[in-house]
Order: structure tokens, then C-alpha cells, then sequence
């Protein structure tokens, strides 16, 4: 931690942090082929010193939070991706799924301090943390980073308002660690109750959307808000700083962005789910798959702050519908333009007509050849077993919103 920044890591040049990538992207590979089961054998072909760039990175294949939990009924509690027994971690944690998480022997785990640092928190703080502490990380997360900082905290955790906002009158703390709409929550009952809350001047939020308008009502209050963005699977992702610009990736994970549904990395700018590769020893996840949007920033950060950026979560990238009682998925999609080389782009929109369900494939191309919709057509008809119209797009056509599957039916 030096002046404006956590650390030296921060503020590295784009070569220096691509040659430290050529070192340690390898070397995680290897340990995870040596060191988890399950990697042992999905990365078995793999020539680990081969893996040198984000590029070669790309042809390995994603994992994805369905496979966890598949993994996991037969491989318990990790799945085979850990590297260690539930006993030989330090906290064992539970999220929806369920999905049994791992939490190694090493401090501030999930990389938490550097969003926190960024946010204006400083040693000597007392952090209010309301994140939950019960089978989820979430509270750790926060706790972990606050104190890798040198911050107190106050594990407030979930739910008991008049509380809260009591111990927020008596403890003073400067800071808070939460959601946003819990936040808003706490300093409205303490206005209400003419509690005094004025002690908490700084914030890091996450778990929810931090539209302007909240942002502003609790920057009314006195208070600096930031954002951060992470998961309980690889830790802390992305993180705002005064810039405002956008999030900052963290320094020590891989972010690719991808075409929902696949592994396949998508053009500069374009919306794609967030695949992350972690370098936790513990947990060492190669290419997961979030399920979440984002899209890349150009050019860096104001701040100083060198590493890239993304917009921030921008929806969910699993768009499964159902289809005349049949599923139908991002991967059939990905596939039927595989087979098509003029497609450069495409969605499919589910539609009502005559209360009849009605899929149209519209189709980016430049050069459409005769015949090329009704061969689009065939290929939909082999590749999700249901019958498909084709609309055929001029390129840029389409919205960059990382939809590939839009189901716009309404049912009132």
C-alpha cells in the first residue's frame, strides 16, 4: 500500500505485466493438472508451457457453474477442482446449487483489500460489514480485505435494522461493506429514528446494480460510494475507483470475455459472459464461467491504474428458453453459425403469434448467397430439433448487448 495505490501491480506496463502472464500462466496450468483431480484429466492433453498468452489460454475448455454442481454429486464436496480435503482448508463454505466452496490457508484469500484500498478505506478505519456470514463468504470476503488494509470491523452481517443502526450510533464506524439497497436501508432508519449515522463517510457495495439514482441518494448522505464486483468462486473480479470509468480488473486473475454458451473470445468491445482464470493455489479454476455480461473499456483507466476494464455486469449471459416444450440453448445457436461461415453474428428471437411459439435466427452477413436462409433453416431444424425462420442482417445490425437468445413472448 503506497500513497494512491495498493500496490506496484497496479500501475504496470502493458509489457511487464504480459511478461509476468508468460511466467505464471504456465506454472498455474501445471499445478492444476498436479494438483486437482479434476484438471488432471480435463487438461490431460494439454502442454502446460504452452500456455503463455490469453490467446493460447482460449483453447482450453470453459467450466462452468453447472459443471460444478454435476462434479459435485459424484466428487464431493469440491468436485475434484480443489487441491486440498474440506479439513485441510480453512473455511468450507456453501452458495446456491449447492456448490461447496474452499477457502485457503492465505491472507485476504479473495483479493478483497485492493477494491477496498481503492475505495478510500485506510488502516484504522472500522468497517460496518453487513455481508452474511452464515454458509455463504460473502462476509469473510469483506472481512478479509478489510483487514489485509489494517480496518477493523463490526460483523453486523444480514437483517436486524434498529440494531444496525444503533451500533452504528455507538461503534462510529467510517465505513460500510454491503449492498447498496441495504445501505440505503440503514441510513433512512437512522434519519427516521434521528439516530446518528453521520460517522460513515466511505463504502464498497456489490451483490446488487448500483444505478445513478441510488448512487447519488446515498452520496446525499455524506458518504463516498464504490462498487466492486466479485464471486465465492474466484474472489474479487473487477473494482471501481475515483475514476468512474468503469472497473478495473483485478490483478491477479485472467478476465476473458466470450460468446454465451461457448468458449470462443469476442471482438474488442462486443458484449461476452466473463470467463475467469484464478491463480489460487487452493481453488485454481481455469477458464470459469461466471454467467454474467460485461464488455472491455478501451485505453486505461484516469486513475492511473494500468490493467484493463469492463463496464460492469451488464445481465446474465445464460439465456436457456424453452420452445414448444423443448430447450433451447446459447451452445445450438453457437453451433448452427459454426456451420456457417457468412454468419458473422446472430440471435435468436422467440416470439408469440396466435399463441403459437415462433423462433426467427436473425443473422448478421455481408454477403449473402442465394439460398443461405433456407440452408440456415435446415441447419436449425438438425441442430435444436425445431422449426426456425431466418432473418437475414446487414453487419452492426444487431444490438451489442451480449443477447444471443431474446425471448420476447409475454403472457398477461
Amino acid at each position: 500500500m503506497n500513497g494512491d495505490y495498493y500496490d506496484k501491480l497496479e500501475t504496470r506496463d502493458a509489457m511487464t505485466r504480459s511478461l509476468a502472464l508468460q511466467m505464471d500462466l504456465p506454472r498455474q496450468i501445471a499445478h492444476a493438472q498436479t494438483a486437482s483431480a479434476a484438471y488432471a484429466d480435463s487438461l490431460s492433453s494439454i502442454d502446460a508451457s504452452s500456455i503463455v498468452s490469453i490467446e493460447a489460454l482460449a483453447s482450453l475448455p470453459v467450466t462452468r457453474k453447472a459443471d460444478l454442481i454435476e462434479r459435485q454429486k459424484t466428487d464431493m464436496p469440491f468436485g475434484g477442482l480443489a487441491t486440498g480435503s474440506p479439513g485441510s482448508m480453512r473455511r468450507v463454505y456453501s452458495s446456491p446449487g449447492p456448490i461447496y466452496e474452499p477457502e485457503g490457508h492465505v491472507e485476504d484469500y479473495w483479493r478483497m483489500g485492493r477494491a477496498l484500498y481503492a475505495a478510500g478505506f485506510r488502516r484504522g478505519d472500522l468497517v460496518h460489514n453487513t455481508f452474511s456470514y452464515h454458509f455463504t463468504p460473502a462476509g469473510f470476503m469483506m472481512e478479509s480485505g478489510a483487514q489485509a488494509i489494517g480496518c477493523g470491523v463490526f460483523a453486523a452481517g444480514i437483517g436486524q435494522t434498529e440494531l444496525q443502526v444503533a451500533a452504528i450510533a455507538d461503534l462510529k464506524p467510517t465505513a460500510y461493506a454491503g449492498t447498496p439497497s441495504f445501505l440505503k436501508i440503514l441510513l433512512e432508519k437512522a434519519a427516521e429514528n434521528g439516530s446518528d449515522a453521520s460517522s460513515l463517510k466511505r463504502a464498497i457495495v456489490s451483490g446488487e446494480a448500483l444505478p445513478p439514482s441510488l448512487r447519488e441518494t446515498l452520496q446525499g448522505f455524506g458518504l463516498t460510494v464504490r462498487q466492486c464486483y466479485a464471486t465465492a468462486d474466484v474472489g474479487l473480479i473487477a473494482y471501481e475507483t475515483d475514476a468512474l470509468e468503469g472497473l478495473v480488473v483485478d490483478e491477479n486473475i485472467i478476465l476473458e470475455l466470450v460468446t454465451p454458451g461457448t468458449g470462443d473470445p469476442v471482438a474488442a468491445g462486443e458484449v461476452g459472459e466473463i470467463v475467469i482464470t484464478s491463480f489460487s493455489q487452493a481453488y485454481p479454476l481455469v477458464r470459469f464461467a461466471t454467467g454474467d455480461l460485461s464488455k472491455t473499456l478501451p485505453g486505461e483507466s484516469p486513475c492511473g491504474r494500468t490493467n484493463s476494464r469492463i463496464a460492469g455486469w451488464m445481465g446474465r449471459a445464460d439465456q436457456t428458453t424453452k420452445v414448444k416444450g423443448m430447450f433451447v440453448h446459447p451452445e445450438q445457436v453457437a453451433e448452427v453459425v459454426k456451420r456457417h461461415p457468412e454468419i458473422s453474428k446472430a440471435r435468436l428471437v422467440v416470439a408469440s403469434e396466435n399463441a403459437n411459439d415462433v423462433m426467427t435466427l436473425h443473422c448478421e452477413t455481408s454477403a449473402a448467397a442465394d439460398g443461405l436462409d433456407e440452408k440456415i433453416k435446415q441447419t436449425i431444424r438438425e441442430v435444436c430439433k425445431l422449426k426456425g425462420e431466418v432473418a437475414l442482417v446487414t453487419a452492426g445490425t444487431l444490438a451489442n448487448d451480449g443477447k444471443v437468445i431474446d425471448d420476447v413472448r409475454t403472457y398477461e
